[in-house]
């Protein structure tokens, strides 16, 4: 008994914080929506004239054949980029239009294939979804709570702590990932929730379980849902409250699921007996495949006149002008509790990245592999080199190939990047934290990583092949190394936020280092590169300072002996030690016209090329919708 008191509690004190507003209904009216026809180049309308209104503890579907907007209307409910050329209409939240900083605080989206990290377990998702909203004020044991609330309302305890899944590692079913998906925006405290297609690749029976999730919280909490649906079962389609049925961007009938039968067979459409009816209304407006589409089209347009002028039509179009009249002047949120700080949120994505960079192979595991490889590669192709002119110049293409392909191996980061940033965009819009915090903790997260790779590496590497033998030298190429790699990683950050495509960031990034492996000195000196390469690129080259500043390192106080010819000897640089048959490293340098004594010039270059790259990636980030 006691034990079922527990668990009643944590069920009342989950939901308890979704019944604290004043939002009673959301409405549009008169959505149109515009885009430019992608053959003709003339404006086309995908959204006409559509209006509807969903009462708190409602959920309703949005139907339609592939292409009728549905997502476009649950985008422009949600008060999300549409990409369309003009979008006209209101949606109002208690007959009023509200900020779209307060929508946002208010409302949640949940995506078709909803971005969540799969080395998180299911109780980690919730938790650091908790921590990012306004709930992250409670304290723990109510936060922690809600959270087996939540887990007991989506059946997910057993699967508490596992992991969602990635690449390598299996995690939970479809289904359950769709439910974590929904509570993971449910913890958040919204009052709307918006979902696109959340059944799409699910059984129906694994379908029937969200949905009917989802009508359960709604009626509970008071929370007003709309979801777009393909083709639901006839078990799935009863569980909606209203339905929106959309054809080539039209309405076709909106109201209560249950009258949908009574629409049809006033218009002399009757919903035959033992079909699905989702299916039966779906054929009845779907064209796309008529072989004559110009009756097709004739018949659709009969369907929409007939659903015009019915007497529902008329009831919902007096329902939304007497909320549009009779409508708050404010829509207010009652809450005690206050959105977690910049700092907070920095610390707690710091939080969710570590956990990330351990779990994840794909973070740092497969580079460290990589690196840990290279270094081993490295150190036993140039083994053990003497100093002696023989050496001199492998020692230079050691040089250069220790830092030039270290950074040309950054594109290993494209993947797992990748994937915060499209979490990102997910809170981002549903308002959690924007991408000043994402830049911060994306930049803290790799310098311990970055500096362990660089001291293994170098730990390996160098010593292998015999540079500079001094532990002063070691620790300065290091320096170099790390620095190498954080201006490589901010090019990843800039590069993939640019462009979010695995396959286009990744030959992106690889241009990128290709061209500065070709104009950081060492494939054509300096004092001889093409002056477009010179001035264009050579001077924010990150890898030319790197090399350069490796090279004044290995050179700048190194003396090698010269061969042996006879009594005498021969030397291949001349330099002012030559009658001692010894060659200064500064005689090697001056071949590329490098000198020491502005490392800290060149340190102070770097710093801003590493910050510059981050800044590039905020201002993508700031800037995209």
């Amino acid at each position: 008994m006691d034990v079922v008191n527990v668990d009643v509690e944590r069920h009342a004190v989950a939901e308890a914080h979704l019944k604290n507003t004043t939002i009673r209904h959301i409405a549009w009216k008169g959505v149109t929506v515009t885009v430019k026809d992608r053959e003709t180049k003339l404006p086309k309308e995908i959204l006409e004239n559509v209006e509807g209104i969903v009462e708190a503890g409602e959920i309703c579907a949005l139907m339609g054949p592939s292409g009728c907007g549905k997502t476009t209307l649950l985008n422009v409910l949600a008060s999300r980029p549409t990409g369309a050329q003009n979008v006209e209409g209101e949606v109002l939240v208690n007959g009023s239009k509200p900020s779209r900083s307060a929508f946002r605080e208010m409302s949640r989206f949940v995506e078709q294939e909803d971005a969540l990290i799969g080395s998180l377990t299911v109780r980690e998702t919730l938790n650091f979804a908790s921590r990012l909203a306004s709930t992250s004020s409670l304290p723990k044991k109510e936060r922690v709570a809600r959270i087996d609330g939540l887990l007991d309302s989506f059946g997910l305890r057993e699967q508490a702590s596992a992991l969602i899944g990635t690449p390598v590692r299996k995690g939970i079913s479809g289904g359950q990932k769709r439910r974590v998906g929904v509570a993971s925006q449910l913890i958040t405290s919204p009052k709307i929730l918006f979902l696109d297609e959340p059944t799409s690749g699910l059984d129906s029976a694994a379908s029937f379980e969200v949905v009917n999730y989802l009508k359960g919280v709604a009626k509970r909490n008071h929370l007003i849902v709309v979801v777009s649906i393909h083709q639901p079962s006839t078990a799935v389609f009863n569980l909606f409250d209203k339905l929106l049925l959309l054809s080539a961007g039209k309405t076709h009938y909106f109201g209560r699921v249950s009258d949908v039968g009574r629409h049809y067979e006033s218009i002399g459409r009757e919903l035959p007996l033992h079909v699905n009816p989702a299916e039966f209304l779906l054929e009845l407006v779907n064209i796309d495949f008529s072989q004559n589409r110009n009756s097709a089209s004739d018949q659709l347009d009969e369907l929409h006149k007939a659903w015009t002028a019915s007497p529902r039509a008329g009831d919902l179009m007096a329902a939304v002008d007497e909320v549009a009249r009779n409508g708050d002047r404010t829509v207010t949120l009652e809450r005690a509790e206050k959105k977690p700080s910049i700092p907070s949120v920095i610390l707690t994505l710091l939080h969710r990245s570590f956990i990330k960079s351990y779990r994840d192979v794909f973070v740092y595991g497969i580079r460290f592999a990589m690196y840990i490889g290279l270094a081993i590669m490295m150190g036993t192709v140039w083994l053990r080199l003497e100093a002696t002119q023989e050496s001199i110049i492998p020692l230079i293409n050691g040089i250069f190939f220790g830092s030039a392909f270290m950074s040309f191996m950054a594109v290993a980061y494209c993947p797992a990047y990748l994937e915060d940033y499209l979490q990102f965009v997910k809170e981002k819009h549903n308002g959690l934290y924007g991408p000043t915090e994402l830049v911060i903790s994306n930049f803290l997260i790799g310098l311990p990583y970055l500096f362990l790779i660089s001291l293994i590496f170098s730990a390996i590497s160098y010593w292998l092949s015999n540079f500079q033998p001094t532990a002063l030298a070691f620790f300065t190429w290091v320096f170099w190394l790390f620095l190498d790699l954080l201006a490589a990683e901010g090019l990843v950050v800039f590069m993939t936020s640019l462009f979010p495509s695995f396959v286009i960031s990744l030959a992106l990034v690889a241009f990128a280092n290709g061209l500065w492996m070709s104009v950081d000195g060492f494939m054509v000196q300096p004092g001889i590169l093409n002056v477009f390469y010179k001035y264009v690129f050579h001077y924010w080259d990150y890898q030319k300072y790197v090399f350069e500043n490796m090279m004044i390192n290995e050179f700048a106080e190194r003396t090698y002996s010269c061969a042996s010819v006879g009594d005498g000897c021969q030397c291949m640089w001349q330099t002012e030690l030559a009658d001692q048959c010894l060659i200064a490293g500064q005689g090697v340098l001056d071949q590329y016209g490098y000198a020491p004594g502005h490392m800290r010039k060149d340190i102070g270059i770097m710093m801003g090329i590493i910050v510059g790259y981050r800044v590039a990636g905020w201002i993508v980030l700031k800037l995209k919708k």
